[in-house]
């Protein structure tokens, strides 16, 4: 190893200044935290959601600095994932990030579990996934560079009681991650993962006020502890960074340590 290897390196490798990033599904939730991580390190945002521009989101996204532009679009529609490039492109002139973070799960003991439960989270767990990678692609690959993460799930890898569709889209979603980076490496494009575990978000209020499920789940996580949102944007930081360009098909776990129990 030479010196100059070791003097290359320096936090501005994390720094994401002049670079544009969409985040589907940004406007609330883990959605909104991973849109504020990117924009505290220096990106400009760009946010397809199904709902209108939430101010908040908008807010806490200019007051890092950055332009922060919306669209209000269902991305699991045919050609949405198209518009979407081509928004971006128009706005900012580039796509530099993709953030395949918009998700849906619906809940029911698998024998109640039918196509009307199942087909809505294909489209928007996996299907559109598919497609906004599909199209990023094709501008990342002209640039030969860019960085595709997709917001996976402890259920890439466990089982998924009580929601069958979610446990196998998000396998699906990993899977995705694996095929993409094995052939768009070459083009100097990483495409990674991230499985949250239980985090303290409005999702999850329910299963943290009763003392039961709240307890059952701390009784799994090591670290004794909901993970916050803050929990979470350093691994997006990481992987949306030039830190991360030896870091491919990766699915980075966020869990408190989870999985080990």
């Amino acid at each position: 190893m030479t010196a100059n290897a070791l003097t290359a390196f320096s936090l501005d490798f994390f720094s994401l200044k002049g670079k544009a990033a969409i985040v589907t599904g940004g406007n609330t939730g883990l959605g909104q935290a991973f849109a504020v991580a990117l924009a505290k390190a220096g990106a400009d945002l760009f946010i397809p959601d199904l709902n209108p521009a939430d101010a908040q989101t908008r807010e806490l996204l200019e007051q890092q600095g950055v332009r922060a532009e919306f669209m209000q679009i269902d991305i699991s529609q045919k050609g949405a994932a198209a518009q979407v490039m081509a928004e971006c492109l128009e706005r900012y002139g580039r796509v530099d990030i993709l953030v395949n973070n918009a998700g849906i799960c619906r809940l029911n003991p698998v024998l109640s579990f039918g196509r009307s439960d199942w087909d809505p989270m294909m489209e928007i767990n996996l299907n559109a996934a598919f497609e906004m990678s599909h199209e990023a692609a094709k501008i990342m690959v002209a640039n030969r560079q860019g960085k595709i993460i997709n917001i996976c799930s402890l259920f890439s890898t466990l089982g998924g009681q009580g929601s069958p569709a979610y446990a196998a889209s998000k396998h699906a979603l990993a899977g995705l991650t694996k095929a993409y980076c094995d052939e768009l490496a070459q083009y100097n494009i990483q495409v990674n993962g991230i499985a949250p575990g239980y985090y303290a978000t409005q999702i999850t209020t329910a299963t943290r006020a009763n003392p039961e499920t709240n307890q059952r789940v701390l009784d799994h996580i090591p670290a004794n502890r909901w993970g916050e949102t803050q929990d979470l944007m350093g691994a997006m930081v990481f992987l949306a960074s030039r830190a991360s360009d030896y870091v491919n098909g990766h699915l980075l776990v966020v869990d408190g340590g989870y999985l080990v129990r």
